[in-house]
């Protein structure tokens, strides 16, 4: 059994619609190998997929490296994902299964100088969007790891993003569409199943693609100008 580091949060119509697409997702990396999976929702929403047939461990595999996965213990100074379960001025607190959350603190995000209320605001992180981090331990602070520092910063230095939550890929494309911006972004990536980010055209306002669409969805959204 594999769980994935990706939350299933939402309700009603939409966590069976969430559900529909996970199992697409992992349909799409795994459907060709020699295997039959199950799918299921922990009680704390991280979803777990168990696997048999031959490639049982190869397809594991393929979905940890897609996906990440959420490990029962943690061990000192290796690369864990992560997702943003909450944030203040100190930090950020990580929800990687272990209950009480890992708290990466504001001097170990890696992110430039604000407080980590202040940095989530600039790469316009929204809650539930996975993060990978190296664990430090009882005696080291954990880290965000150097990859997810990389990325973020990328972010900024390009065109413009519009992170959202509580929505799928796919939704997220048609609300856009119906909203008369399909010539307004270049692509939607995936950070979790229900984190996506918006990469906006470079003539694309980022603050006003969020007023503009807001309304229509229901989610967490969050802009990055760079």
């Amino acid at each position: 059994m594999v769980v994935l580091a990706t939350k299933l949060y939402v309700e009603g119509d939409a966590r069976q619609r969430a559900q529909d697409s996970l199992r697409s997702l992992v349909d799409n990396e795994i459907g060709d190998l020699d295997v039959e999976f199950d799918l299921g929702i922990r009680h704390d929403d991280f979803p777990s997929v168990t696997i048999e047939g031959d490639d049982a461990t190869v397809a594991r595999n393929v979905l940890r490296e897609e996906f990440g996965e959420i490990v029962p213990d943690l061990e000192a100074g290796e690369t864990y994902t992560g997702t943003l379960e909450s944030w203040d001025e100190d930090g950020f607190v990580l929800d990687a299964g272990q209950g009480d959350g890992v708290r990466i603190p504001t001097d170990e995000l890696g992110l430039g100088p604000g407080s980590a209320i202040q940095i989530r605001d600039r790469y316009g992180l929204v809650q539930h969007m996975p993060l990978q981090f190296v664990y430090g331990g009882d005696t080291e602070p954990s880290r965000l790891a150097d990859e997810t520092q990389d990325r973020l910063y990328e972010w900024t230095r390009g065109d413009g993003r519009l992170n959202v939550n509580s929505a799928t890929r796919a939704e997220v494309r048609a609300t856009l569409n119906r909203a008369g911006h399909a010539q307004d972004y270049i692509t939607v990536e995936r950070l979790g199943l229900l984190e996506q980010s918006v990469v906006c055209t470079e003539d694309t306002d980022p603050p006003g693609l969020l007023a503009s669409v807001g309304e229509y969805l229901p989610a967490e959204l969050r802009c990055v100008v760079p």
